[in-house]
């Protein structure tokens, strides 16, 4: 893409929303739903463990569905799959969506373009991939005219994002229904605690901000005999860059995107320190396993960022927020004194992974809007400024990272496709090096 973007135009791209159940899209004129009967036809793509449990969420929901495609790089996944969709289990709904699994031989489709086939065969398809595909997808399914459920981050690097935003302004023209995997604006503790802060003001104007995602980390799967080193990385995703974003925009997206959330906005630069301490063996690839970003905001506002994977260590995710009149956290608010003045009950809340699918079924049946595709963009965005920031030791502005032409991902895609980051003859891959990796 050579038309650059500022900050202001990417900001402008989308209404700044309140939460996950108020947003803005253009009246609902056409569905993609081509069945004869009311059913609506689901394709997952991506059948890892969240592709399997994002299915079973999908088919939990009270509308007419059924899940008719899978698609997956490895036939080892779609099997898994389908087999934990499918197997009856005590105390559990499992024998509900067993009922609404319907995906024959012929619609389980293994390598890297089966997602299109699977795509064409539904009404809604779920994007579950390790995270360097999203944009890919993203873009197929808009294309298609189908109405999606993707996860969290929706890319990986700047021109994955500038493929994701092309294809939201798609996806509304088209009136598509998307939701991104941010559950928090679907949770009714942050939702209750968006509307004390913000609505009402209870804490004042918000001057600092600070969110963690500390703990032990992820699964790590080692290379095994006869794999090619595309089979080895994608089998081992979370430790590339490419694929994952490193844990800063694979999981930390959560905190920041509900600090972006509550501010009504977007960091405009970001510096940073980050490394490998603990997680050093070549097997965890080449990301770090921690990061510290301060983010600062148009106004001036710091936002300190942690995250952490270091096994042994406390364990803290959370969002923090400090204003004129007191302090917030998740369910929970402050006065400048400590003392408390207001608390979420939490009795009866549903589970926001559940909530998401939910409110995306019900709008595609009940024609309401719903669009979360560029606030997903924009959040995924600033973490992947802050990680930019924290491999090149460099201050990094958004208008920069979000114009970036550097390209994680390979030309094209087999299993004897070489990616970019290759390790050197020992398997060591280079880690990136704060002063000597290019920022942006």
């Amino acid at each position: 893409m050579n038309s650059n973007f500022s900050r202001r135009d990417f900001v402008k791209a989308s209404a700044v929303v309140a939460g996950g159940l108020s947003v803005t899209s253009l009246p609902f004129d056409s569905h993609a739903n081509s069945s004869v009967d009311d059913t609506i036809k689901v394709a997952l793509i991506g059948c890892g463990g969240r592709g399997t449990g994002a299915a079973m969420q999908a088919l939990s929901v009270k509308e007419n569905v059924k899940l008719v495609a899978m698609a997956d790089a490895f036939r080892d996944r779609v099997d898994s799959c389908y087999k934990n969709l499918t197997t009856e289990k005590e105390n559990s709904k499992s024998k509900s969506v067993k009922s609404r699994v319907d995906v024959p031989e012929d619609h389980k489709f293994v390598g890297f373009d089966g997602y299109k086939q699977a795509i064409a065969l539904a009404d809604v398809v779920i994007l579950t991939t390790p995270p360097g595909f999203r944009p890919i997808h993203f873009e197929e399914a808009v294309r298609q005219g189908k109405h999606v459920f993707m996860e969290k981050p929706v890319a990986t690097d700047a021109p994955g994002i500038r493929r994701v935003l092309a294809a939201a302004e798609e996806s509304k023209k088209k009136n598509l229904k998307v939701v991104v995997g941010l559950q928090r604006h679907y949770q009714k503790s942050y939702l209750e605690t968006y509307k004390k802060v913000i609505d009402e003001g209870a804490i004042g104007d918000i001057v600092a901000a600070r969110c963690y995602w500390n703990n032990d980390g992820v699964w790590v799967n080692e290379r095994q005999p006869g794999q090619t080193e595309m089979e080895y990385q994608m089998r081992n995703w979370y430790y590339f860059v490419w694929l994952c974003g490193d844990h800063i925009n694979e999981q930390h997206i959560h905190n920041i995107d509900v600090i972006n959330w509550f501010k009504g906005g977007y960091p405009v630069e970001a510096v940073a320190m980050g490394g490998r301490q603990v997680r050093t063996d070549k097997k965890f690839g080449e990301i770090y396993d921690h990061h510290c970003v301060e983010y600062k905001y148009a106004d001036g506002m710091v936002l300190a960022s942690y995250c952490r994977h270091q096994p042994g260590t406390v364990s803290d995710v959370s969002e923090h927020l400090v204003g004129t009149k007191g302090r917030a956290t998740e369910g929970k608010i402050f006065d400048l004194k400590g003392n408390s003045i207001w608390r979420h009950k939490g009795e009866g809340d549903k589970n926001p992974y559940q909530v998401e699918h939910d409110v995306l079924f019900d709008c595609i049946v009940n024609n309401k809007p719903i669009n979360d595709a560029e606030r997903g963009a924009h959040s995924t965005l600033t973490a992947i400024m802050g990680r930019m920031a924290s491999y090149s030791g460099k201050r990094v502005k958004w208008e920069d990272a979000l114009n970036s032409e550097i390209n994680l991902m390979p030309d094209k895609y087999t299993w004897d496709t070489l990616p970019k980051t290759l390790p050197d003859k020992d398997g060591w891959y280079q880690i990136p090096q704060p002063g000597k990796t290019k920022a942006v």
